[in-house]
């Protein structure tokens, strides 16, 4: 088999971020970078539940229905959020989806390719509904659709926002997006 006939598994196996094939969010491929990202070997993934990769079981099931509707539109969806290593130690990571069954079942099957942020942005101690406004917030939703998004009220989009700029000593949204992702204010 001569280069060009091997293209596909070179760019799969050396592509500098971490890329993921996954069937009801079960991964049923990753590429080295991925496993390495995570902290685990390739084995230790194949026919696991990306469930293992989420701070938190909530967060997983959170994610389903914030990704979803997005991949069923324009079968793309990207957001930046926080992750677990094998280890428990959390990081910043960004995430780019693309659906291969977006008109029926957009995460039946799926690809998607996991960037690691951790160099550039710290992790600070959130509590899972912090790490979840954060997430939207960064994506620029206004607290009334945070509020539709997590099933709670608007006011209490706005008392956890008032706390993470009170935590951060942040004046606005845009400082403290600043301040969580480790950039100059």
């Amino acid at each position: 088999m001569n280069w060009a006939d091997n293209l596909h598994e070179v760019a799969f196996e050396n592509a500098p971020i971490g890329l993921v094939v996954t069937e009801s969010r079960v991964i049923r491929a990753c590429n080295p970078r991925f496993a390495e990202m995570f902290g685990y070997g390739r084995d230790e993934l194949i026919d696991r539940s990306f469930a293992i990769l989420y701070p938190s079981f909530e967060e997983f099931v959170r994610i389903r229905d914030v990704g979803v509707e997005p991949l069923k539109k324009n079968n793309r969806y990207s957001d930046e959020r926080i992750m677990a290593r094998k280890d428990g130690t959390l990081f910043w990571c960004r995430v780019r989806g693309h659906s291969l069954t977006p008109d029926d079942d957009p995460l039946r099957r799926a690809v998607w390719s996991i960037a690691d942020l951790s160099e550039t942005r710290q992790v600070m101690d959130l509590t899972t509904r912090e790490r979840q406004i954060v997430m939207h917030l960064g994506e620029g939703r206004t607290s009334k659709e945070i509020a539709r998004m997590l099933s709670i009220s608007p006011r209490t989009v706005e008392a956890y926002r008032a706390r993470l700029l009170k935590k951060c000593g942040a004046a606005n949204v845009a400082e403290l997006l600043s301040h969580l992702s480790s950039m100059p204010h």
